[in-house]
């Protein structure tokens, strides 16, 4: 029994830990260095009270070296999870539509979003180039939207570390 409650252990607070250190990093490249250093000493304080302790018993199991697994994995799924949730910074969404399209400029607008345009050359034609900064936690409308007006564009998504200046209409 006492195994089993060893592993679990393990388990639950590598899940923990993992999950700490996945948000940790994110938030560190983003630039949140606070919030990233704070995490940080959470997760080593972890390490040190509870999963060392799991470690050095007496008891050496491959159980052990499978809890310790599985509890990496399940954690760093859940941190990803996480960090999704959360959605902290922004990204630019940057969308190449077939042919000049201003109506789709203007319907974007419409839905609240800032939108900067430049005419491009495409293979065969000139193409409309709309770039647009949103929260993370817009994307998903934000896609839908442009997959709804434009379908047939061409659409990157990339994250910003910092942004300066400029027109957010959904921004208090």
């Amino acid at each position: 029994m006492s195994l089993l409650l060893t592993c679990l252990l393990i388990i639950v607070v590598r899940i923990i830990d993992v999950s700490l250190g996945t948000v940790r990093m994110v938030l560190s490249v983003r630039g949140k260095k606070l919030f990233g250093s704070l995490i940080g000493f959470v997760e080593v304080l972890i390490w040190f009270l509870i999963v060392r302790e799991a470690l050095v018993g007496d008891e050496f199991s491959i159980w052990i070296a499978l809890s310790y697994a599985a509890g990496f994995s399940l954690g760093t799924y859940i941190g990803i999870w996480l960090e999704e949730k959360l959605a902290i910074g922004s990204v630019s969404i940057q969308v190449i539509t077939k042919g000049i399209k201003n109506d789709a400029v203007k319907k974007v607008r419409a839905e609240g979003f800032a939108v900067s345009t430049v005419v491009t050359q495409g293979k065969d034609q000139e193409n409309l180039l709309l770039m647009i900064e949103v929260n993370r936690k817009e994307i998903k409308r934000a896609l839908k939207l442009i997959n709804k007006i434009v379908p047939d564009s061409f659409i990157t998504v990339s994250d910003i570390k910092h942004i300066t200046g400029g027109y957010f209409p959904n921004r208090r």
